[in-house]
């Protein structure tokens, strides 16, 4: 997302996949994302105050929270991905949401509200959860999220070419993640397993890895 290089991206290298789980999809394109993203100690684009932001941090931690005001830039911080708005607040999905408003939530495909979206979200334990699927207009993926238990999500990649969750399973406890011991949380995805661990996939994602 923005001028390379980047050491952690695609394709997955050996190294990363000994120790790989799952992986998925980031959110919006720039400037589309109304926010920033920082990785690997610099800002690609610009952090932007009150934007909805996925951060992890160094000790492998993750939250999901309002920029300057839940979360914010400290030296335990590696990474921020930042996509529209809260979807969810304090446990409800936040108010005045409009399915119809695709200046707010993302331009679909033939302008229908009902597509594939993702979200990602924090319980108030501080599990992450991240929730994908069809058809589903934005306010049906806030209202699964809250149900979830999560007391902030926002919303990641829509429409069918950029959804994936993939979940890795080595028959070894040696063995590398790999397309071929790799499965989709959701059937029905253009993308799959195999996608992170090709050249050509140019958007970012998250992996998520032993610790």
């Amino acid at each position: 997302p923005g001028p390379g290089p980047w050491k952690l991206t695609a394709p997955i290298g050996p190294a990363a996949a000994r120790a790989l789980g799952a992986a998925f999809n980031g959110g919006f394109k720039f400037p589309a994302s109304g926010g920033g993203y920082y990785s690997e100690g610099r800002i690609a684009h610009p952090l932007v105050a009150g934007a909805a932001s996925l951060v992890i941090y160094s000790n492998g931690d993750a939250t999901v929270g309002q920029w300057g005001r839940d979360v914010s830039m400290t030296p335990r911080v590696v990474a921020v991905r930042q996509n529209l708005t809260l979807l969810v607040d304090n446990g409800r999905p936040v108010a005045g949401l409009n399915p119809y408003d695709a200046s707010a939530w993302g331009f679909t495909l033939h302008g229908i509200p009902n597509v594939w979206r993702s979200g990602i979200g924090v319980t108030a334990s501080g599990a992450l959860v991240y929730v994908t699927g069809p058809s589903l207009e934005i306010t049906q993926l806030a209202a699964l999220l809250a149900r979830a238990g999560c007391v902030r999500a926002m919303s990641l990649d829509i429409n069918p070419a950029w959804m994936v969750f993939a979940t890795y399973d080595p028959s070894t406890p040696s063995g590398l993640a790999s397309p071929s011991n790799g499965q989709n949380l959701v059937s029905g995805t253009v993308q799959g397993p195999y996608t992170f661990f090709e050249s050509w996939w140019a958007r970012d994602f998250v992996t998520m890895s032993a610790r």
